[in-house]
C-alpha cells in the first residue's frame, strides 16, 4: 500500500489515507481542544483544533490507534496542519501499522557491519561477554526494530541499531587517533551502552516510554540488563573488575549528571564513547531539522523559529555548490 508523503503534501491537497494515531494533545484555557499529531512512515502532521462540541468525532482515538482519515492539508501561522473532515478508528487487524512506522529499512548491512567488528575483538572473555546480548537471538530480533528515540534522534523502527553502527564508526575512528586507547573496549561500550533502551521504549503502534523507563531510565537499565546477562551466564565470561569496566562505559555515556548520566567519565574509552554517541544524535537531529519542510515555510532558508531537537536553535540551509556545478 502505497501512503502519501506528508512533507510533500501542498496546501489544499486532499488525503483519504489511514494514519497512526502518533500523540493527542488535550489544551485547556478559555476554549479547551485537542490535537491530534498524525504520521505514516514518510514524517508526520498535525491536525486543526477538535473543539469541545467536536468531542463525539474523536471518541476512542488514543495514541497508537490506526484512524482513516479524510482531510485537507491547510496552515496555520506557517504551519501545516490537516483540516479534518472525517475521521475513524480502524480494526488494527484491518491495516499493516508497521508499514505506517518510520524505519530505516534493511537492517541486515548494520548487522554486517557488528558482526564484523565483534569478530575482530581480540580479548576472548571481551568477546564472550559480548555474546551474551548479541549471540541471543531474540535479542537481536528486539534490537533490529527499537527506535534509538520516541521523538528525538533515530525516532524510526530500527533506529537504535542505526545509531549504534553511526557511534562505532565515529568512535573507533577517535580511538585510532590515541595510542593509550582500546579499540576493543571502545567497541563494547558502543554495542552495550544502549542496550536498556530495549526495556525503557515499546513500538508496537507508537513510540513510547515504559514505566521502567520512566522511573529508572535506559542508562540504568542497560547496567542492570549486563549485570542480570552475567549472573545468569553458566561460566563468569569476564572477571568482576572487567564487568566494573563495562558497567562504567553505560553508566556514563551521557557525559553528566544533568543529562541523565549517574556517573562522569572516567576512562579514556569512556570519553571517546560519550562524545561519539554525541555526536551521532545531534548529526542526526540537524539533518532531520534542516529536511524537515515544516521548519522553513515559505522555502526560507533560515528556520523560522528555534527548533527544540536542535536544543532550540535554528537551523541554516546553506545552499552553495562551490563551484561544483
Amino acid at each position: 500500500m502505497s501512503h502519501p508523503v506528508l512533507p510533500d503534501l501542498p496546501l489544499g491537497a486532499r488525503v483519504q489515507d489511514p494514519f497512526l494515531i502518533m500523540d493527542v494533545e488535550a489544551r485547556g484555557g478559555d476554549n479547551p481542544h485537542t490535537i491530534l499529531t498524525l504520521g505514516n512512515a514518510t514524517g508526520r502532521i498535525q491536525t486543526a483544533p477538535f473543539w469541545a462540541s467536536d468531542a463525539p468525532r474523536i471518541a476512542g482515538v488514543g495514541k497508537g490507534r490506526v484512524v482513516q482519515v479524510i482531510g485537507t492539508v491547510a496552515s496555520y501561522r506557517d504551519r501545516r496542519q490537516l483540516a479534518v473532515d472525517s475521521i475513524r478508528v480502524l480494526p488494527r487487524d484491518e491495516v499493516n501499522w508497521r508499514e505506517l512506522m518510520p524505519s530505516v529499512g534493511d537492517v541486515d548491512r548494520y548487522w554486517t557491519a557488528v558482526d564484523r567488528w565483534r569478530a575482530g575483538i581480540r580479548g576472548p572473555r571481551l568477546a564472550a561477554t559480548l555474546g551474551l546480548f548479541y549471540d541471543d537471538p531474540a535479542f537481536r530480533a528486539r534490537y533490529s526494530e527499537c527506535p534509538a528515540s520516541t521523538a528525538g534522534h533515530h525516532a524510526a523502527l530500527g533506529g537504535l541499531l542505526k545509531h549504534t553502527c553511526e557511534v562505532a564508526h565515529i568512535a573507533l575512528a577517535t580511538a585510532k587517533l590515541f595510542p593509550h586507547a582500546d579499540p576493543d573496549l571502545v567497541l563494547a561500550g558502543v554495542l552495550l551502552h544502549d542496550v536498556g533502551k530495549l526495556e525503557s521504549y515499546r513500538w508496537e503502534g507508537a513510540f513510547e516510554v515504559t514505566v521502567a523507563g520512566s522511573v529508572a531510565g535506559h542508562v540504568v537499565l542497560g547496567a542492570m540488563m549486563l549485570d542480570r546477562r552475567f549472573h545468569q551466564a553458566p561460566q563468569p565470561p569476564c572477571t568482576q573488575d572487567e564487568l566494573l569496566e563495562l558497567h562504567h562505559l553505560i553508566l556514563s555515556h551521557h557525559g553528566k549528571l544533568e543529562f541523565g548520566a549517574p556517573v562522569t567519565p572516567m576512562t579514556l574509552e569512556a570519553e571517546i564513547l560519550h562524545y561519539a554517541d554525541n555526536a551521532s544524535a545531534k548529526a542526526a537531529s540537524m539533518d532531520d531539522a534542516l529536511r524537515d519542510p515544516e521548519n522553513f515555510p515559505e522555502g526560507g532558508v533560515v528556520s523560522s523559529r528555534p527548533i527544540w531537537q536542535i536544543d532550540r536553535r535554528r537551523a541554516w540551509r546553506s545552499g552553495s555548490d562551490w563551484g561544483r556545478g
